[in-house]
């Protein structure tokens, strides 16, 4: 019975197989070519298999056809600096009730919100427990509806540093998971890291700002462990991203090997110039100031914590500026999780107005993030043989950073999680 039963599954599911289309047409209003930075009017898709097989090429017979008339197609977003497993509520001491269960459950509604936004890709630089590595096992699986996600696990950091946790009292005897003081230590932990899943080391190299009784200034690990970290990293085939808000500590992450650097608020010019000489990717999380300012004491930030935002925000925008004119390679990250998760695309408008132009902070989320991630040549554009990542957006891009926000289709691998604009959609 049991065998009859599997055979009469067996053909169902065949028969099941050829009524599928063998292939999904997107009829888009307008494409950005991202790379030429030109809009193609009345573009047609074709998506195969979770690929890209052709752009204006004949549709083929039986094909699925998606009408996206109304919208503008872009290649699906990437965020390069996100903490999907953390909320703008869980900062200061509202943090230390918060389990790492309790995180991984927040990481699946947030993957979701960002996946619907049009991160179609997401690089989680620092959460807990390796909560991360279970959310992008997760979505690997099928099992949850997220990005295509790159993950750290726990960050490095110094004892008492800003990846440490300095809110308990010493009776406590507590340490993050991530601290490793001295270059030995450092590498063992980058080991570490990478034996449970992560597919990039996140080191903290200066203070920060929502961390206790430490300056964003402030170096913290020095040039001889950063060099140790990165070394270790790149010989495991991992590459390294620096949280590092301090002038010295920038200087030191690049010079170290370190691929990018994350947050980079008081870079000076000669920061900016060894940037460009060793390649090194810029991230600069420039939205997040104004929700800092605006709703931080609300949602339980540090007082301490504000008042550094306050000294460093408008430095961090006016070097943001400089860097993007000086010629700096810039990648877009915003530190989501200190804002609500699924407002991502808010920081294309910041950009635009500190003086990038529309298609310049598009490529920042798209083939600039393409390269840092490790996706040049697969994602980052819509092209033959790339990602089926796709999404639509009402209005033009290049005219208005603000439609970035206005997001009505999301395909991720020829999967499509979002469209506004299909039969009875609401």
């Amino acid at each position: 019975m049991c065998r009859r039963y599997t055979d009469s599954l067996r053909i169902l599911l065949f028969f099941c197989a050829l009524t599928l289309p063998a292939a999904t047409v997107i009829r888009c209003g307008a494409m950005l070519d991202v790379r030429k930075g030109e809009l193609i009017p009345n573009a047609v898709i074709v998506v195969e298999k979770g690929s890209i097989v052709g752009v204006n090429v004949p549709a083929p017979s039986g094909a699925e056809v998606i009408d996206l008339s109304r919208g503008t197609c872009m290649p699906g977003l990437m965020d390069v600096h996100d903490h999907l497993t953390g909320e703008p509520t869980q900062n200061g001491y509202a943090s230390l009730g918060v389990s790492v269960p309790r995180q991984a459950v927040a990481g699946v509604k947030n993957a979701r919100l960002t996946l619907l936004a049009g991160f179609t890709t997401v690089r989680n630089v620092g959460a807990s427990g390796y909560s991360d590595v279970a959310l992008r096992d997760g979505i690997n699986a099928g099992e949850v509806d997220g990005p295509r996600l790159f993950v750290s696990g726990p960050a490095l950091g110094i004892t008492g540093g800003h990846c440490d946790n300095d809110l308990l009292a010493p009776e406590f005897k507590f340490r993050e998971e991530g601290v490793a003081d001295g270059p030995w230590a450092a590498r063992t932990k980058v080991r570490e890291v990478i034996k449970y899943g992560a597919d990039l080391i996140k080191v903290c190299a200066s203070g920060g700002v929502l961390s206790k009784g430490d300056s964003p200034g402030a170096p913290q690990y020095t040039l001889e462990e950063l060099t140790a970290i990165a070394e270790e990293a790149h010989k495991l085939g991992r590459k390294v991203a620096a949280h590092a808000h301090g002038t010295q500590s920038i200087k030191d992450a690049i010079r170290a090997g370190i691929d990018s650097i994350e947050h980079s608020s008081l870079i000076d010019d000669e920061g900016i110039a060894l940037a460009k000489q060793h390649g090194t990717f810029l991230v600069f999380d420039i939205y997040n100031d104004d929700y800092i300012l605006a709703e931080g004491a609300k949602v339980g930030m540090l007082p301490e914590s504000i008042e550094k935002e306050k000294a460093i925000g408008k430095l961090q925008r006016t070097n943001f500026r400089r860097a993007y004119l000086a010629g700096a390679r810039m990648a877009f990250g915003t530190d989501g999780g200190v804002y609500p998760h699924g407002d991502n695309a808010k920081q294309f408008a910041t950009m635009v107005e500190w003086g990038m132009k529309p298609i310049e902070a598009v490529r920042a989320a798209t083939t600039e993030a393409a390269v840092l991630v490790g996706l040049d040549g697969k994602a980052g554009v819509i092209e033959p043989k790339y990602f089926a990542d796709i999404i639509a957006v009402e209005g033009n891009p290049l005219e208005s950073a603000a439609v970035m926000s206005r997001v009505r289709f999301v395909m991720k691998d020829g999967k499509v999680y979002r469209n506004d604009w299909a039969q009875g959609s609401k």
